[in-house]
């Protein structure tokens, strides 16, 4: 490699570390932000989080509340179907290493 590659892909380096810290600290002052606005109580923060989001709720009727349900069921339904081939993949891998031999 020479010293022109080495340099270049220090500056990529470079440059993705500074975007990933400048990302950090927003990130981290979003957070606090959020907690400064609900008086620094965690759990509050947690409940609008899941208010927000629509994964918490009240719900009047057991219809409401088993579209909810359903709704998940299908996204856990459908991350099973994508992971567990390969996961199946990962564990079937042939592990055994066949070598011939010449006989003379």
């Amino acid at each position: 490699m020479s010293t022109a590659e080495k340099k270049g892909s220090g500056a990529v380096l470079g440059i993705v570390a500074g975007l990933a810290g400048a990302f950090g600290i927003w990130a981290c002052m979003a957070f606090v932000t959020g907690l400064a606005s609900v008086d620094y109580q965690v759990s509050e923060m947690f409940r609008s989080f899941l208010v927000a989001t629509g994964n918490m709720g009240e719900y009047s009727t057991l219809v409401d509340y088993y579209t909810h349900i359903k709704g998940v069921e299908y996204l856990m339904a459908g991350a099973f179907f994508v992971a567990f081939p390969v996961f199946y993949k990962f564990i079937d891998k042939d592990t055994t290493q066949v070598s011939a031999k010449e006989k003379v």
